[in-house]
């Protein structure tokens, strides 16, 4: 059942004719990754010795520009250490997924995000959809990637499901088999 404010706002983005399938949101919350493996312990070595800088910089009385010097440093490493997970779950916040009979649609912000720009808003064809791979977990969260894994700008395009992502893999596999007129 698709909610009656992601209906709202996907509504917009629709074609004349274009039938909404399903709708979605990402997991919500603090999320670890996998990439964190790497990402975290980093994090503490460059936030642990900018603090250490900076108070031993403090203690020791030294000069202005000194003090001055390491406070970007600091800022850096609270938000590696910790800003980036609440950044992330914000703006996972603001994300919407939805299949349509045409097109798959990744909408990012409504009109409180960024500065008041409204949406992004990334639209994926279904009858020239690059490949599509579900990364299935046992407890039925996932991910469904568009496209190669790996791109020059990061990743390709996907879902990050909390629940169902073979379930809305299925809904996107009949849905491009009819949009390439290979009926269901």
């Amino acid at each position: 059942m698709i909610s009656p404010d992601i209906r709202r706002r996907l509504q917009q983005h629709l074609s004349p004719g274009e039938e909404l399938l399903w709708a979605g949101v990402p997991r919500q919350g603090l999320v670890l990754k996998p990439s964190d493996a790497v990402a975290i312990p980093f994090s503490l070595l460059w936030g642990g010795f900018a603090i250490f800088w900076e108070v031993a910089v403090w203690l020791d009385g030294a000069a202005g520009l000194f003090k001055l010097w390491g406070m970007p440093l600091v800022l850096i490493g609270l938000y590696l250490m910790a800003g980036r997970f609440f950044y992330d779950a914000w703006a996972r916040r603001h994300i919407v997924y939805a299949v349509t009979s045409q097109r798959i649609l990744i909408l990012r912000g409504d009109k409180s995000y960024l500065l008041g720009v409204e949406s992004w808003v990334e639209r994926l064809d279904l009858v020239t959809l690059p490949k599509m791979t579900l990364h299935e977990k046992g407890d039925g969260s996932g991910t469904i990637v568009f496209g190669p894994l790996w791109t020059r700008a990061g990743s390709s395009p996907g879902f990050e499901l909390s629940e169902q992502a073979r379930a809305v893999y299925e809904v996107i596999r009949t849905a491009q088999q009819r949009a390439r007129g290979g009926g269901a």
